[in-house]
């Protein structure tokens, strides 16, 4: 009878993200489903992952779904605190290597772009102290709109990094450009930048030059 190996060493994980922090910005879309595969990803590769929520994205998927994966709480508000009296959302930006805002829809994009701060999201993204990269997913019409286009370009120069969008079938039951990159290509695009990041990596986001009007 054979006998077993009780010195065999169990097997090791890689842990590419082991040590950093990110936080997951979801907003409201079909596509949040996946979002659930990105956050399992990033919390397999060895990153502590925060969530935070919009209220749109609550009708997607619930907190509960972010909570169970990340064995952390999930923000949903703004005005939320921490046991020392210090905005969470705040300093969850604070201490993250890279946000992620997955998925980011034509909303979020363009309240960033504008500078408009009226929930937790938008309010994170816009005082991030670290990189921020989105995976965008909309309508086909939505993402070829020239405003969305404007938002894009606009981002995009000042240092946000987008993953995607793909093309392939839509909640609207078209085929075209707009659906959310897949969690894969999603999760290998994060591993990539955040391999270039010093730990805590600041925003590459330009800020306004002292002096300017």
């Amino acid at each position: 009878m054979p006998v077993s190996d009780s010195s065999r060493e169990p097997t090791k994980v890689a842990a590419p993200l082991a040590g950093r922090e990110i936080v997951v910005c979801v907003s409201g879309g079909i596509a949040a489903y996946k979002t659930a595969f990105v956050v399992s990803g990033l919390v397999q590769s060895g990153a502590g992952v925060t969530v935070c929520m919009t209220r749109n994205a609550r009708r997607f998927i619930t907190p509960l779904t972010f909570r169970a994966l990340t064995a952390r709480p999930v923000l949903t508000s703004a005005w939320e605190t921490s046991d020392g009296g210090s905005i969470e959302h705040l300093r969850r930006s604070e201490s993250a290597d890279l946000i992620l805002v997955a998925p980011a829809t034509a909303n979020v994009i363009g309240k960033l772009a504008s500078g408009i701060a009226d929930d937790l999201v938008s309010a994170l993204l816009l005082g991030a102290a670290c990189p921020v990269v989105m995976a965008p997913a909309m309508n086909t019409r939505m993402w070829e709109h020239a405003a969305v286009r404007r938002n894009i370009d606009f981002l995009r120069n000042a240092g946000v990094r987008f993953v995607g969008p793909g093309e392939g079938w839509l909640a609207c039951r078209a085929v075209g450009a707009g659906r959310m990159s897949e969690p894969d290509d999603i999760l290998a695009a994060v591993q990539e930048l955040i391999r270039t990041l010093p730990s805590r990596g600041r925003s590459t986001i330009a800020a306004p030059a002292k002096g300017g009007s």
